[in-house]
């Protein structure tokens, strides 16, 4: 770092608001926006699930945010990033009609065994967000799944094997990059080999470096080989190789000699949002950012209040006034970051028009139907089924019962910031859910005499369950909430036979053992979406056949 004491000119202001991306609350732009963009110049700007509605609302609301930025005198359009891995964490896909469509998440994917699948899925993805105004995803999840108890990553990996993770996550970089969307392979260098969520507390990885080039590095060496543009670096601890509990995010042994230095990546490095409790804990967000822009990051990211936002940019100010932060290396990371502009960001003329062409939206929209209904039928699993229940074609008429779980609260990623699932006091809204509620109504069209039951903590075997012997059970997360397999258990005691089938609906771990019993039927859906239920309702029938593999090792599951 420099020591030298800098006058903080214009100059200088606009340098630095280039390497943050803020997020803000609202569907139309705000005064906070509006200061940001214009008083602190700030050069991305990070959409979240919050300001979205449809398509044609986010172009909108884009060229808006542009014309502020150009109004402002900034040189270049803004970066506009969006998490939008699909499935689960899928912030631009919306039920709106002209909204963006949801297609399947990584480990779905990945069940598919083929990456051309997840190509296409990608380069659908990324011609809707183009068409929006989007330019920048949060994506590929390049995590390896290799601790089953995960809280945060899960199913948002394409699996434990790097060789299969960095296979998909390339695949998704391609399809993405293909249609003008920067991808942003994550969390670097690796979140997959820890029980402890980074939104709630430091994961921390007691590996070596020798180990994590066997593992967590192998998917971003191949992305970085292939030129991928941007990466995101995440806030987990390596202490055998930095040598303390510096977040990785914050850490110039990370950040610059690792992955820049020994890896060689040459494009723009961005934070995970610095608001996580592993970056706030132990550092706040606005020291947080003066600290990863020290290790090395092009660009750091805080999504939510604004009051940090400010703060976090004021501090850089100042760490660039005392010399503790070098106006050099903050401009070679600013020509990175005006490279990758020139890419991906577009022209003014082309980022300020605010209307589209709601024909080709529509072209788009069905084509972008079609590709996620193809891949939602080769994502179903089926992880065991001894007694040969599938298809379940003997049961259409007899009675049955449909069992899926209360909502829960997963985590701060699947989770909507705003828990929209709940009233003002804490209250479930709708006890099954939306996806539930799909999943149980395409099992009905099979099944005309089922019952849907929705069950949760505590609850007793249902009183109209005498006489029903054929059953089908949806876990959600059941590996940790085993609430869910006590009440399997009390539904087995109740009646002595019974026809099982046990649908996982989040991870294949949820099946880790015969929950049910050797004779029942284990089947995994990798995602609680409703396309990816409506599609394991089908191949229960095989209506479309479950083709989907596991990818996780066989001894998992």
């Amino acid at each position: 770092m420099s020591s030298v004491k800098v006058v903080l000119s214009e100059e200088v202001k606009r340098e630095i608001g280039q390497h943050f991306i803020p997020g803000f609350v609202g569907q139309e732009v705000t005064e906070d926006v509006v200061s940001l963009i214009r008083d602190y110049h700030v050069g991305s700007i990070i959409m979240m699930k919050r300001n979205i509605k449809d398509i044609p609302h986010v172009r909108k609301l884009i060229a808006d945010l542009q014309t502020v930025a150009r109004d402002a005198g900034q040189e270049r359009p803004l970066m506009i990033g969006i998490d939008q891995e699909n499935g689960l964490v899928s912030a631009f896909s919306t039920a709106a009609p002209l909204g963006g469509t949801q297609f399947p998440g990584a480990m779905a994917l990945a069940a598919t065994n083929n990456s051309e699948t997840a190509e296409l899925v990608n380069v659908s993805t990324g011609r809707e967000m183009k068409l929006a105004g989007v330019n920048w995803a949060f994506a590929p999840v390049c995590d390896i799944n290799s601790d089953p108890r995960n809280p945060v990553i899960g199913v948002r990996s394409f699996g434990d094997d790097p060789e299969t993770v960095a296979k998909f996550s390339s695949a998704v970089s391609r399809g993405l990059t293909s249609s003008g969307i920067a991808p942003s392979p994550k969390h670097f260098p690796g979140h997959g080999d820890t029980h402890v969520d980074s939104h709630l507390g430091l994961p921390r990885i007691l590996k070596d470096k020798a180990k994590l080039q066997a593992t967590e590095l192998v998917p971003f060496k191949k992305l970085i080989a292939e030129g991928v543009a941007t990466i995101m670096t995440g806030h987990m601890a390596l202490p055998l190789i930095v040598g303390n509990d510096t977040p990785c995010s914050l850490s110039r042994d990370i950040t610059t000699d690792l992955l820049r230095t020994e890896l060689g990546f040459q494009g723009v490095i961005v934070t995970d949002c610095l608001e996580m409790d592993a970056v706030v804990d132990m550092h706040g967000s606005e020291q947080g950012a003066v600290k990863a822009l020290q290790a090395g990051a092009d660009v750091a990211m805080i999504c939510h209040r604004i009051d940090r936002q400010k703060g976090a940019i004021e501090a850089t100010y100042e760490a660039v006034q005392l010399g503790a932060l070098s106006v050099e290396e903050l401009q070679a990371s600013g020509r990175r970051i005006q490279a990758l502009k020139e890419r991906f960001a577009g022209s003014w003329d082309e980022v300020i028009t605010p209307s589209l062409d709601i024909d080709l939206l529509q072209k788009i929209k069905r084509d972008s139907a079609q590709v996620s209904r193809d891949a939602y039928q080769h994502t179903t699993a089926i992880v065991r089924d001894t007694a040969k229940l599938i298809p379940l074609l003997s049961w259409r008429a007899e009675p049955a019962m449909v069992f899926t779980p209360q909502m829960e609260v997963l985590n701060r990623a699947v989770d909507d910031a705003e828990n929209i699932i709940r009233t003002a006091d804490g209250k479930l809204r709708n006890t099954a859910g939306p996806s539930y509620t799909a999943f149980a109504t395409a099992l009905h069209g099979q099944l005309p005499y089922s019952t849907h039951v929705v069950y949760g903590p505590g609850d007793a075997p249902p009183s109209n369950f005498e006489g029903t012997h054929r059953i089908i059970f949806a876990t959600r997360s059941a590996d940790r909430s085993t609430w869910q397999l006590e009440y399997l258990q009390s539904l087995l005691k109740a009646v002595g036979s019974l026809k099982v089938v046990v649908l996982a609906t989040l991870t294949p771990y949820e099946v880790l053992a015969p929950v049910a019993g050797p004779q029942a039927a284990y089947m995994c859906s990798f995602e609680f979406t409703p396309q990816a239920l409506r599609a394991a309702a089908g191949a229960m029938f095989h209506d479309s056949p479950a083709t989907g593999c596991v990818p996780v090792k066989s001894d998992s599951v």
